[in-house]
């Protein structure tokens, strides 16, 4: 058997061709692919690193949002006491309103009462003058008709009406429990005299001539003077000097003027 060993060595000499043809491609094929797999390893760091800043911008928005959230959760709590803080100011208005408006209406009442209560005392305080004694006399009617005619002015308020009244009982009281000497005007057998006067309270009501040598005591029982005899004339100037605080306090010796009355 023959074989063409030129065939063969044809064949032999196409297939090495072959394997250097593969050999020498072999090279460029793998650098090829080692650029795009840096390409890609490249293109995946940088999408990495964008995905990286979102996510840290992300996640910066999201503390700043939750810090909003906390400051706006701080308001509201802030406002809620504020607002009960209002509600319980305005129910304690409400109350305060209602209040005065009861005591308006209060003072309203009092005052269609205390008017009428005011001119019955200034009623009194007359009737009492007009019976009295004739302590000071003048003063205490020209104090009467002076409240009487404040009663009538408008610029004058119904409490200092009522204080100014309440005032001239006071000192009216206080007429019944001191010790005093004043120089007054007295009726005396017609004829006005112009005398010292001494009171001990409502007790004692004396008259003492401007020369020492005449002396009077009231009589509350026949609303008159009467003469004192002349034993009792040192008792009235004792009592006289103490009361102008020209001597000390000491026990005093008056005539009582409840027990006077013209003698028969």
């Amino acid at each position: 058997m023959f074989v063409d060993i030129t065939m063969i060595k044809s064949s032999s000499f196409r297939l090495v061709l072959g394997v250097a043809s593969c050999l020498a491609f072999t090279p460029a094929v793998s650098a090829d692919q080692l650029e795009k797999a840096q390409a890609i390893e490249g293109k995946t760091t940088q999408e990495a690193a964008q995905s990286q800043s979102r996510i840290n911008r992300r996640a910066d928005a999201s503390l700043a949002m939750r810090q909003e959230i906390e400051q706006i959760q701080t308001q509201i709590s802030n406002l809620e006491i504020y607002r009960d803080h209002l509600q319980n100011l305005v129910s304690n208005q409400q109350v305060e309103a209602q209040s005065l408006r009861d005591q308006i209406i209060e003072i309203k009442e009092t005052r269609q009462g205390i008017v009428p209560l005011m001119y019955r005392m200034l009623d009194g305080l007359e009737q009492w003058i007009a019976k009295d004694m004739p302590l000071k006399a003048e003063q205490r009617q020209a104090r009467l008709e002076k409240l009487q005619a404040m009663m009538g002015r408008a610029d004058v308020a119904d409490s200092e009406k009522f204080r100014r009244i309440l005032e001239a009982y006071q000192i009216e009281r206080d007429y019944g429990t001191k010790l005093d000497a004043y120089q007054d005007t007295i009726a005396l057998d017609g004829r006005a005299h112009q005398v010292d006067v001494l009171h001990l309270g409502r007790v004692s009501l004396v008259a003492r001539s401007l020369d020492g040598k005449q002396h009077w005591v009231w009589s509350t029982r026949d609303m008159q003077w009467v003469s004192l005899d002349a034993s009792a004339g040192e008792a009235v100037d004792k009592a006289f000097a103490v009361a102008q605080k020209q001597v000390a306090p000491s026990l005093l010796s008056l005539p009582l003027s409840a027990n006077q009355g013209v003698k028969s």
